[in-house]
């Protein structure tokens, strides 16, 4: 993202978490179809940067954090405490109501409000919203499953709103994207310019993020609807579709308490490292020889028993209790997981990365479902992407050359397999929840662990959010509660 548009989005954040926690203090406000602000006659121009940082916080503060730990990039930290329930995969159904609250009320009903309005040459801003109200559905449904939608976003007319099935949310975030790529065709709509704070008012990139978000969509049926997903990507191809080739991002600065939200709530929690790298993901980048892994964790900076200085420390997933000696390397600056680095602060909320987008391509190609690209290519691209949002770009060659996950060969599930696991290499620390998600559609990678810490029962993982607290005190029509290793509709 342009640098311009930093203190935009980071002004509009600030003002967003202090709602959300005002909010989050009254349960009158925790209905999803009831706006206290009531800004019906707001420009669509003034609210779209609203909708944008609401979807960063979401992204970038409790999707991230669960996101990173259960796809086992991190863990909790022995000397600290404050996320040992994610570990113990003792989560409640009150710690999913603020990400609810983000995304009902500042994302999704703000987002409405735009495709609502009657302002005149506004088409590319409700297009944008299309796309954003699209974007913001797939996170909800990937993580909690069925959720309200035909029966959300209407004022009071639904106070107490039906929920919808996965399979239904699903095609509606297809419908939206189409309405959103329409809604660009338009000639005399007028530009947000500076106040898109993913693309700065630019068509042609928004037109890439929504077919790259339709692609990956598409995918996410693989396992339970391959023939729709099958018949969906050859509708998109057919249509001669641009990709994401760089990061569909949101930046922050160290200014004026417009940071990175993960960093945000480091600093809310005094500073104290709470996450360190697991010994998941790091024995793999070691296996692999991969340099990433120095930019994706900070070296052991204070040297204990037989511990380099230059090496990535690490504990087994979950083992918090039998490390409370141990020196463990955090999470770097460059992905918002170092407490103590004010660098934290400018860490960017990737909603769609560029590695990714060629990872979706290659993954497209490779069953089949694509009718042009090179599965070859594109893998190698992804990674070549990857290396370069790390800041070493040089190195991308010479890794490709002889990293064992970097060797496109064998059947055509075997080069599946390390799509999939370069995909969780490049979304380290960055993209935590959508690693976690493709993990629960593929089994890829297929060397993640049972927490040490873990409660909920022999060879259960979680699988899903719990429905908030909010939902269960106010919904008449609340579903009942589902378990969190209950996989959601496209988890086969």
């Amino acid at each position: 993202m342009k640098a311009q548009y930093q203190i935009i989005a980071k002004k509009l954040l600030v003002l967003l978490m202090i709602g959300a926690v005002v909010l989050a203090g009254c349960k009158k406000f925790l209905d999803v179809n009831k706006n206290p602000n009531n800004p019906d006659t707001a420009s669509p121009t003034l609210l779209l940067p609203t909708v944008q940082a609401a979807v960063g916080q979401l992204v970038g503060n409790s999707f991230q954090l669960y996101g990173n730990i259960w796809a086992q990039y991190w863990t909790q930290n022995p000397t600290s405490s404050q996320y040992r329930s994610l570990e113990q995969y003792n989560v409640t159904n009150s710690n999913f109501d603020r990400p609810w609250l983000i995304a009902y009320r500042n994302a999704l009903q703000n987002a409405q409000l735009i495709i609502n309005s009657n302002t005149a040459n506004s088409e590319h801003v409700k297009g944008m919203a299309y796309i954003m109200k699209a974007y913001t559905y797939q996170l909800v449904t990937d993580a909690f499953g069925d959720v309200p939608l035909t029966e959300a976003l209407k004022g009071n007319e639904f106070g107490n709103p039906h929920y919808d099935t996965q399979q239904l949310v699903y095609d509606s975030i297809y419908n939206y994207i189409d309405l959103g790529l329409a809604a660009f065709n338009a000639t005399n709509a007028t530009s947000p310019g500076e106040q898109d704070i993913l693309f700065g008012g630019d068509i042609d990139q928004w037109r890439a993020f929504a077919n790259t978000l339709k692609l990956r969509a598409y995918l996410r049926l693989s396992q339970v609807d391959p023939a729709k997903a099958q018949a969906g990507i050859a509708a998109l191809y057919a249509t001669n579709p641009v990709f994401l080739t760089q990061d569909a991002s949101i930046a922050y600065t160290t200014t004026g308490g417009n940071d990175n939200p993960l960093y945000n709530e480091m600093v809310g929690l005094g500073r104290t490292q709470n996450i360190v790298a697991s010994g998941t993901a790091v024995q793999q980048f070691n296996r692999n020889n991969d340099p990433r892994v120095f930019k994706y964790y900070d070296p052991n900076i204070s040297v204990g028993t037989n511990i380099p200085e230059d090496t990535i420390a690490y504990i087994p997933q979950g083992t918090y209790r039998a490390n409370t000696l141990k020196r463990v390397s955090p999470p770097s600056a460059l992905v918002g997981g170092r407490a103590t680095d004010p660098l934290s602060a400018t860490a960017p909320v990737k909603l769609i990365s560029a590695a990714e987008s060629y990872f979706l391509q290659a993954e497209a190609v490779n069953r089949g479902w694509a009718s042009t690209g090179d599965v070859t290519s594109l893998f190698n691209q992804g990674i070549t992407a990857s290396f370069a949002a790390t800041g070493i770009p040089g190195q991308a060659a010479a890794y490709i050359a002889a990293a064992p996950d970097a060797q496109l060969t064998g059947t055509p599930a075997e080069q599946l397999r390390l799509i999939i696991t370069q995909k969780y290499y490049a979304m380290c620390g960055f993209q935590g929840f959508e690693a976690w998600t493709e993990w629960r559609r593929t089994g890829y990678p297929n060397f993640l662990v049972i927490s040490a810490a873990s409660i909920i029962g022999a060879g259960r993982m979680p699988l899903r959010f719990l429905y908030p607290n909010s939902e269960i005190n106010t919904n008449l029509n609340f579903p009942g509660s589902i378990p969190v290793y209950e996989p959601v509709w496209w988890d086969k």
